[in-house]
């Protein structure tokens, strides 16, 4: 299975408005693990770039100045990602200037649904963590991933880390043997994943306070209250007993 972990970081906000991608960055992954594969592009875009996004990504419109443009670097971003799976976090915003920046260009309409499928680990992140925080950096800091080297917003950059991101939500295991190569002789075989050692201690108990307490009964009872009676607590209640007791049969 191939994949390819996309990043663009762009002028503005609208390709509707004319807004073009300025930066391009893509990792690859063969059966989930990196391939040393990277495609990395800065783009020439013939126009501003907005206030905003030069304090997001730091790219100067004299640096972009002397970048090729788009239709230069076409034809070997297409060979780097036809028949991959494209991951992107939020791929709407991506995939919408990508689309923008082939139409653009002479010859038959091309649009990225051409060439490879796409994964998006916003929604994916949003099922798996409702009502939480769910952009790159919150995931990082869920899953323990190092983005501190992250300043500022980089296609190559982003792409590199939501492609830790990914593997941790969808699999757990990050740390990947970086490969020259992948062949069909190797490309089924995984390495274990090394069981965690965690260190011996003492379990540290907190116990809840009185306010607690009292706050999680008076939730209970609500709750109780507007199922009509019917919650499995009050049907499974211990009898009355003395405490040791209640506590051994907790347990």
């Amino acid at each position: 299975m191939r994949q390819v972990v996309f990043d663009t970081e762009t002028t503005g906000l609208e390709p509707e408005q004319g807004h073009r991608i300025i930066e391009i960055g893509c990792v690859e992954l063969v059966n989930r693990r990196k391939s040393g594969r990277t495609f990395h592009r800065y783009l020439r875009p013939d126009r501003e770039v907005d206030r905003g996004a030069l304090q997001v990504h730091g790219l100067t419109n004299e640096f972009l100045a002397q970048q090729p443009r788009f239709a230069d670097v076409v034809d070997e971003l297409l060979e780097f990602i036809s028949g991959a799976e494209l991951i992107i976090h939020n791929a709407a915003f991506d995939v919408a200037f990508l689309d923008a920046e082939l139409k653009r260009l002479p010859g038959p309409l091309r649009q990225t649904r051409n060439f490879c499928t796409v994964i998006d680990t916003l929604p994916m992140a949003r099922q798996m963590h409702p009502g939480q925080r769910n952009s790159l950096d919150a995931l990082c800091k869920r899953y323990g991933i190092d983005n501190s080297h992250r300043e500022l917003h980089g296609a190559l950059l982003d792409a590199q880390i939501l492609l830790d991101v990914y593997l941790a939500m969808t699999g757990g295991q990050t740390a990947l043997v970086l490969g020259e190569t992948t062949d069909s002789a190797s490309a089924d075989v995984f390495e274990p994943v090394a069981a965690v050692i965690r260190p011996r201690g003492l379990l540290k108990v907190l116990p809840a306070t009185e306010e607690e307490l009292a706050a999680h009964e008076r939730m209970l009872t609500a709750i109780d209250k507007s199922s009509g009676g019917k919650t499995l607590w009050k049907q499974l209640t211990l009898p009355e007993m003395a405490p040791p007791q209640a506590a051994a049969m907790a347990q």
